[in-house]
């Protein structure tokens, strides 16, 4: 898990500037060939049976390296290939899908495992790159205006941690923006360790085995794709804060009523949990549609990376709180408190006006050279 999240934590902001400065899509086809290409490494270390602890600890450091470039590079490649108005469908369409392989994952890989070898089944992984990277050669991807002097000149392009400071400043300055980001880690610091703590739930307060756990998880994965699925169909609310508030106010639910659910009750702890998946699918999926709509194209590397790393930065400290905690009070305690704190962030959202006019901040650029500091409307948006 360190290896996993440790490069994008550290690497985030620089990541980030990076993607702002290169070509996005070929940032995309080298980030996803490196990964296929440690996937063929680490195939025929299982097929020559040489495969060793450190080796599985280095390759999980640099996929976990191309993902940090992968993931906000197709982010930020999103709003300039996608109307505004179909945002919201098309961060929909990609929670639905990550709801898909959480159901179907799971099950196939067991499939997989009894049928192949290792090392055959991470043969199938390179294959997957493969199909995941030839799109992109044939895919026409926009790329932000750098900004440019009065004369219509491109501006003298700044360093890289000229870049890394803005993107900071960027975010720091823009009230909405931030309270958006310390949102987002809170919310991350309590669902994680409770997603992690399902298992104990399962055996120690409704007395269950590994079939109630898949029944646990599928429900999980089976509420993200719903949720998702039903923000693509119907696009959310007008105002699309609106909807990512109501999602969270309604994953505090979901998570809450898992923790208040008696031990004779297990099926209402199945609908809690797809409840709150499919809230929050929708409420990610309009948090992510805003961003792309608000912040300026040339700046959402920077601002993407920035907000994957706090999320994630957060989740080793919050797991290690989880146990103890999970230990002296029980499990349903973990979440019942994550339940009550997400609700009480979605409905104090309703209150905290630069976070409902968070998207009023239109895709305005800075003028004169300076598009890294925030504009007129999201100073505006700021002092509201």
């Amino acid at each position: 898990m360190l290896a996993t999240l440790l490069p994008g934590v550290l690497l985030g902001p620089f990541v980030g500037a990076l993607i702002d400065r290169w070509n996005r899509r070929i940032v995309m086809i080298v980030a996803d060939g490196v990964i296929a290409l440690l996937s063929a490494w680490l195939a025929y270390l299982f097929w020559a049976g040489t495969i060793q602890v450190w080796h599985v600890y280095a390759i999980m450091l640099v996929r976990a390296i191309g993902g940090a470039f992968h993931w906000p590079a197709m982010q930020a490649s999103t709003s300039l290939m996608v109307p505004e108005q179909h945002l919201p469908r098309v961060a929909g369409l990609n929670q639905a899908m990550g709801g898909a392989v959480n159901v179907v994952a799971p099950p196939l890989s067991a499939f997989l495992l009894g049928l192949l070898p290792l090392h055959s089944i991470m043969a199938i992984d390179v294959l997957t790159a493969a199909f995941a990277i030839a799109p992109l050669f044939f895919v026409h991807v926009p790329q932000p205006q750098r900004a440019t002097t009065a004369a219509g000149v491109a501006a003298h392009k700044p360093t890289l941690w000229v870049d890394v400071r803005d993107g900071l400043r960027y975010v720091w300055n823009w009230t909405g923006l931030l309270v958006i980001c310390v949102a987002s880690m809170v919310l991350n610091s309590l669902i994680n360790p409770a997603m992690s703590l399902v298992p104990i739930l399962v055996v120690r307060h409704f007395g269950g085995q590994a079939m109630q756990l898949g029944w646990m998880n599928s429900a999980w994965g089976v509420g993200l794709l719903a949720g998702g699925l039903l923000l693509s169909a119907w696009g959310g609310f007008r105002r699309r804060i609106v909807t990512a508030l109501m999602g969270t106010v309604g994953l505090g639910a979901g998570i809450l009523l898992v923790g208040f659910t008696p031990a004779t009750a297990f099926p209402l702890a199945l609908a809690g949990l797809f409840f709150g998946a499919a809230m929050l699918s929708m409420s990610n999926a309009s948090a992510f549609a805003i961003l792309q709509q608000a912040v300026a194209p040339e700046m959402q590397g920077r601002v993407f990376t920035l907000l994957m790393s706090l999320s994630n930065a957060i989740s080793p400290l919050s797991m290690a709180i989880a146990g103890p905690v999970a230990d002296a009070f029980g499990v349903q305690a973990w979440f019942a408190m994550g339940g009550v704190v997400c609700v009480a962030t979605g409905i104090a959202g309703f209150f905290i006006p630069a976070v409902i006019h968070l998207e009023d901040n239109h895709r305005t650029r800075a003028v004169e050279g300076e598009a890294s500091a925030p504009t007129k409307t999201q100073a505006t948006v700021g002092a509201d």
